[in-house]
């Protein structure tokens, strides 16, 4: 199972990611780093939830995007099932909205793939030692607007909804069940403080005009 305890052995790292090349990549750093090693890989959600069980490692390295799932939806299940690893996200692109989701998600730290491979080091020496490591530069991109809390998923839903979407299209669309589509739809009322779906694309029309503006 994977440790949170900062006092074993540095750089035991259990990586998620499912592209082939990164990985490859990601092997040739590690093993040119001394104190830090690969102790397993997982391309899937399903494969990363066995290897949790099974690993004993320091740290979660995570990509944005896995085999069948992304990183909110994986991070999600994580704790449902109870484990409690320290996570750094491994994220592709520079984007705010990719930085909000961390830090909602409670994430312990954050890396983008295309930075000097000592500032990974250094985010998992970090995270591993107990600290949070979210690089400083982007946290003055995030509004505090309430789309900001919502989720990548329930900001997907909000989109098909403007589009005039039912329950059923969305559900199909995103394979995912109907009833999850509502609980998703409940969670993205009360966060933008409205009362129906009308209300929330009133909002998210107002809201995309601002930009625009």
């Amino acid at each position: 199972m994977v440790s949170g305890n900062a006092h074993k052995v540095l750089g035991r790292v259990l990586v998620a990611e499912r592209n082939p090349l990164v990985m490859a990549a990601l092997r040739g750093l590690f093993e040119n780093k001394p104190g830090f090693s690969i102790v397993d890989t997982a391309q899937s959600s399903a494969e990363l939830f066995q290897k949790l069980a099974t690993v004993e490692a320091d740290c979660l390295l995570l990509s944005w995007q896995l085999d069948d799932a992304d990183a909110p939806d994986v991070l999600t299940e994580i704790g449902r099932l109870g484990f409690d690893p320290r996570v750094v996200l491994f994220a592709d692109k520079n984007d705010p909205a990719v930085l909000q989701e961390t830090i909602r998600l409670g994430v312990n730290g954050l890396c983008y793939q295309f930075e000097d491979p000592e500032i990974l080091f250094a985010t998992l020496t970090a995270v591993i030692k107990g600290r949070i490591c979210i690089p400083y530069t982007m946290l003055s991109k995030i509004s505090n607007t309430p789309f900001q809390q919502l989720t990548s998923r329930e900001t997907e839903l909000l989109g098909m909804l403007s589009h005039g979407w039912s329950n059923i299209q969305i559900a199909s669309r995103t394979g995912i069940s109907e009833n999850t589509v509502k609980y998703h739809l409940k969670n993205l009322y009360d966060k933008l403080e409205v009362r129906n779906r009308a209300m929330a694309v009133a909002l998210y029309a107002r809201e995309r005009r601002r930009k625009v503006g």
